[in-house]
């Protein structure tokens, strides 16, 4: 269910629970299970940004300007 949200979702969620820890009032078994959260989504965002950055392709063209290429996926 985590993998199926967007990059921007997952941002969202983070900035939340961040945001939430930072505050400092929250208890300390809640924090650890947030902060686990946190982690998961952390990583959700890590992957989906890996994948694009594996997408991407720089590639020079003949006047030497350099130009994105998007690889489909197989």
């Amino acid at each position: 269910m985590a993998n199926q949200l967007t990059f921007e979702e997952a941002m969202e969620q983070l900035e939340g629970i961040v945001q939430r820890l930072e505050e400092g009032d929250v208890p300390l078994e809640e924090a650890l299970t947030i902060y686990k959260k946190g982690m998961e989504l952390s990583k959700i965002c890590h992957d989906k940004l890996k994948t694009v950055e594996e997408q991407l392709t720089s590639v020079i063209t003949e006047n030497g300007e350099e130009e994105f290429i998007i690889k489909e996926e197989d």
